[in-house]
């Protein structure tokens, strides 16, 4: 009886101990990033989703040269973009090339040439042009990184503020950063005995393919001038690229508020323009806002350093607070405490760098990748996220830009000899498409607008699920109709195939590949809720796309093992066939369960996977995915493990950031891939009964959460 009464306990103490709202405030401020070196690879950002500010030990952007191979300083926005000129007037249609992947008729790519002539001209500009802009340097004007001691530096990430302490040459500075949650302001406040000065330089763009977009010699192409003062305390500063900075317009706009004593250094001598302009301060304290304006009448009322923190740590509070919440606090594996830094820190970075009026570039607004484009096949990576995490407008904002995109998507489709809307790879906000010889041939971004828009609708309320049926419906429906115009009728097999594609797992050809099985099952899964979507919207199914839906490849198998598309050789000793994403599982895993795929085949798919995949040769989303997969396939000790998983590419920094390799040593993709596998993990998937269905029942993984979405 004594024995039962003490289980009888335990359990009513478990229950209400699990029943306790999750202290979200410490979860989220044990995981604060600590600097303590002027470590290339530990910048830390403060941002508001469409503009963000990359700082180094001294809490500012003094040593830029000294970052640019590690996470770069940047400064960047959702408008600064520049092109540089184009003499010889290349028109996009020039960069086209006839391809005949037997859909009945031509079709027209944006692609790269090797030959020299006008086509490899007009495809290397239109892929380098328009590039993300750095819109200025503000540091401190201290010479030497080296004599730079003693640092404490640590993000606050309750309120958003990074707290720097450091030496130099035996002076103690004290220096605050933080960014307005709405207006491209960075605030400053600083504290050092003497003389300071503050630095603000401006990098000519260098339209590299991945760097930190800085041109320190293009001093005769690249003009600041001080345009004055609109008060004592008020300096505007005016900046200018070749004439021209985004995309036609002229110029661009710096406002500086101060508050403290300060002086103004024309370091230009007798010539008004120069790349670089300087304040000298001699107060011990001094505070300033710099707010980076598209155009001159473009800022509102100024603000003073504690408004911005204010507000900042209000958007903040707000953001962990009504958003979704994972406490690891309780589990006992050693490993738990990794993982949680792992989400606590994505869920920030996600939310600095991710959450624009445009779909996120692979670097966010931290530094350039692809020339600072960004890739349309990445956005569920990005994304997806914040409609599990309790954040759904975040991701409603940025699809609006499908509207802007659209025009263009339709024409890429009329001229392909296609139906709908074919979204575009590889872009930038005029939705221009970037030549490639691999993007352009990418179809797996064609269902996310449908799994995105499925996934607001999910997270909607009932009183706004019918606006979004009627925002978001027709951009549905185009998307589909060009699912069902590029899938091929095979009448010989009474089926419909997938070819003329380059699949997810990028080692395989257009010319060659037939039925890669990401791609079926995600054809299947989006034609399905496209009918849906017309059901909710008052429309009839289309009897064709049921056909379509029914009539679908099956999944191409060998030996009890799924091939990387039903045209690959019947045997995966290729390295080909081993290397890059391993896209099969996200057949089943980012997807439900289909009649296409068989769940036997598909963990021993997992299986042969796991011992036989070339780990050295994949990408930061890859690990979620194959968790996503092994979770939905029964086996939790895998999708930890996955997570987990001690290789390069799933190498997380002290800020976060998932690293890669030399060239992208920041991944964004890779960060929102963990966010969705975890809620997924803990949250389930529809059909599911038990909790946390993605962990573990070994008594170690007690993870509490609140505020998640299940994945369909």
């Amino acid at each position: 009886m004594k024995r039962t009464c003490l289980l009888l306990l335990l359990c009513l103490t478990t229950a209400l101990s699990q029943a306790q709202p999750i202290d979200r405030k410490a979860v989220v401020m044990r995981n604060n990033p600590f600097v303590k070196s002027m470590d290339p690879l530990s910048s830390l950002t403060v941002g508001n989703g469409g503009f963000a500010f990359t700082v180094d030990a001294t809490g500012l952007q003094t040593f830029p040269t000294a970052y640019a191979k590690g996470v770069p300083l940047g400064t960047m926005s959702d408008w600064g973009w520049h092109s540089f000129d184009n003499p010889e007037q290349y028109r996009p249609e020039e960069a086209l090339k006839a391809y005949d992947f037997g859909h009945g008729h031509q079709e027209l790519y944006a692609t790269q040439f090797k030959e020299e002539g006008r086509a490899k001209g007009a495809s290397e500009w239109y892929r380098q042009n328009p590039h993300r802009l750095h819109l200025g340097c503000l540091g401190l004007g201290l010479p030497d990184p080296a004599r730079v001691t003693g640092i404490e530096q640590v993000l606050n990430l309750w309120t958003g503020i990074i707290d720097s302490r450091f030496t130099y040459e035996g002076v103690a500075y004290h220096v605050q950063t933080v960014c307005h949650p709405t207006r491209d302001m960075v605030a400053v406040r600083i504290e050092a005995d003497g003389p300071k000065t503050i630095r603000l330089q401006f990098p000519y763009p260098t339209g590299q393919h991945s760097d930190d977009a800085c041109n320190w010699e293009e001093w005769e192409k690249n003009m600041s001038s001080f345009e004055g003062r609109s008060s004592a305390d008020c300096d505007t500063l005016k900046r200018v690229l070749d004439g021209k900075s985004r995309f036609d317009e002229a110029d661009y706009y710096v406002a500086l508020h101060w508050e403290g004593s300060h002086h103004y250094v024309n370091l230009c001598g007798e010539h008004p323009l120069w790349n670089m302009q300087e304040w000298t301060c001699t107060d011990r304290s001094v505070a300033l806002t710099c707010e980076f304006l598209p155009d001159k009448g473009h800022g509102d009322k100024l603000l003073t350093f504690d408004e911005v923190a204010e507000a900042s740590a209000e958007h903040w509070r707000d953001y962990w607070l009504q958003g979704g919440i994972i406490d690891f606090g309780h589990c006992t594996d050693p490993r738990a405490p990794e993982l949680e830094r792992r989400v606590v820190l994505s869920q920030y970075l996600m939310a600095v760098n991710d959450a624009g009026d445009t779909p996120p570039q692979e670097t966010g607004l931290t530094y350039n990748s692809w020339f600072g484009k960004f890739h349309l096949e990445m956005i569920w990576w990005h994304q997806a996220q914040f409609a599990l995490w309790g954040h759904p407008e975040l991701l409603e904002h940025t699809l609006d830009w499908y509207f802007q995109a659209a025009p263009k998507a339709r024409e890429i489709a009329r001229r392909q000899g296609f139906k709908g809307l074919r979204w575009m790879k590889m872009t930038d906000p005029s939705a221009t498409e970037a030549p490639s010889k691999v993007g352009s041939f990418l179809i797996w971004q064609q269902p996310h607008l449908i799994y995105l828009a499925e996934l607001l609708y999910r997270a909607a309320g009932e009183g706004d699920r019918q606006r979004l049926v009627d925002k978001f419906g027709s951009l549905v429906d185009e998307t589909a109709a060009f699912m069902y115009s590029f899938a091929t009728y095979d009448s010989a097999r009474d089926r419909y195939v997938l070819k003329g594609c380059i699949p997810a797992q990028e080692t395989l050809r257009a010319d060659e590949t037939v039925n890669p099985p990401f791609e079926l099952s995600y054809w299947r899964y989006a034609m399905l809720t496209a009918q849906q979507w017309r059901e909710r919207g008052g429309k009839a199914r289309w009897t064709e796309w049921d056909r379509l839906i029914d009539r679908l490849s099956p999944l191409a198998a060998k030996d009890s093992l799924y091939l990387a598309a039903e045209s690959a050789p019947q045997t995966y000793s290729d390295i080909r066939f081993t290397s890059d994403h391993m896209a099969v599982l996200g057949s089943v895993g980012i997807l439900p369960m289909t009649p296409q795929a068989d769940s036997c085949i598909m963990r021993n798919t997992l299986a042969w996977i796991w011992d036989n995949w070339n780990w050295n040769k994949t990408w930061g989303w890859d690990y979620p995915m194959t968790a996503m997969n092994a979770a939905r396939m029964g086996e939790p000790e895998k999708a930890v493990d996955a997570l987990l998983m001690d290789k390069r590419t799933n190498t997380y920094l002290v800020n976060g950031h998932n690293y890669q390799d030399d060239r992208l040593r920041i991944y964004l993709p890779g960060n929102g891939g963990l966010l969705t596998a975890v809620a997924m993990m803990c949250a389930g998937w529809d059909g599911t009964t038990t909790g946390n269905p993605g962990f573990p029942k070994n008594g170690q993984w007690d993870v509490r959460w609140e505020n998640l979405l299940p994945l369909p």
